[in-house]
């Protein structure tokens, strides 16, 4: 079972940013649609930020201006920028590929993959 890889996630103070990365494991070329979900205690998961094939960004409301995502040149790496964290971001943050190769020959497939999920605490 295909699982990304994620890192990143910490404790910080109001104000503070963190940077989180989404690796593609080595079964998988290249990750080509990217978003992130944050789901908080007693809350249900929900979309944070998503990229598409062709770069193009969405926002929750609640982060817009605040939070980047953006995946690298190889598109094997996914990252989510979080600037100006508040109290409300603590969560445990996922990365799910819902687009992605298997080798450069490949075409681009629809897929279903998540990463085990990393913790976000913002607290003074």
């Amino acid at each position: 079972q295909v699982q990304l890889v994620e890192s990143g996630g910490g404790s910080v103070q109001p104000g503070g940013s963190l940077r989180l990365s989404c690796a593609a494991p080595a079964s998988i070329f290249s990750l080509n649609a990217v978003g992130w979900y944050r789901q908080a205690p007693g809350e249900q998961r929900e979309l944070v930020a998503h990229i598409n094939r062709d770069g193009s960004t969405d926002y929750a409301d609640s982060v817009k201006g605040r939070f980047t995502i953006s995946k690298d040149k190889r598109e094997r790496t996914g990252y989510l920028q979080m600037n100006s964290l508040k109290p409300e971001d603590t969560a445990v943050y996922y990365c799910h590929a819902d687009k992605a190769k298997y080798d450069p020959f490949d075409a681009v497939r629809n897929v279903d993959y998540w990463g085990k999920g990393t913790l976000v605490t913002v607290s003074s």
